[in-house]
């Protein structure tokens, strides 16, 4: 499930793109991190774009849970209530980070350890397994395979632990298993 809070202020005095301001990145960012903060409840920012059109969107995820709305109204709040819309006519999109999107940040790797995923690398190989560990630099997998064992009839399971450096890996999503 993915929740958007969308706002837009209509102005009836459209102005063309070149006479708008361009928003400060660095003063949105600021200020979604302050109600962070405020909130307190282990949210992050996985995604902060603008664009040229003055278009915000932020996307959000929890490190235990999942993003509330009352979680993305507050941020997009936040936002709304310390710019100036006189000086730069803008709109907000706030989000939680789909499921179908490939992990963007290290809070999510962290987030999802102990669950399914599929790993994309660099050279084209999909590895699926449980994620177990990650930091800053690798990531490590739990793998399962069936092999036929010497000397036994019956094939069985092999676990095994593979660990890649992140540059290796191209993309990672978790697996959805409907049960």
């Amino acid at each position: 499930m993915r929740l958007l809070i969308s706002t837009k202020q209509e102005r009836g005095d459209e102005s063309p793109l070149f006479f708008r301001n361009m928003i400060n990145k660095e003063l949105v960012k600021k200020l979604i991190e302050d109600r962070i903060s405020e909130l307190n409840n282990e949210l992050f920012i996985v995604d902060l774009t603008i664009s040229t059109s003055n278009v915000i969107n932020v996307e959000l995820d929890k490190r235990n849970g999942n993003v509330s709305i009352n979680d993305c109204m507050s941020v997009s709040r936040n936002v709304e209530h310390n710019l100036d819309r006189e000086k730069e006519d803008f709109e907000i999109q706030v989000s939680s980070a789909g499921l179908d999107k490939p992990f963007r940040v290290l809070d999510q790797y962290i987030k999802n350890i102990g669950k399914l995923v599929k790993v994309t690398l660099n050279n084209g190989k999909k590895i699926e397994g449980k994620l177990l560990e990650t930091n800053s630099n690798n990531l490590s997998l739990e793998i399962e395979r069936i092999e036929k064992v010497e000397g036994k009839k019956k094939k069985e399971k092999i676990v095994e632990c593979i660990t890649f450096p992140l540059t290796e890996i191209k993309e990672t999503k978790i697996v959805v298993l409907f049960k």
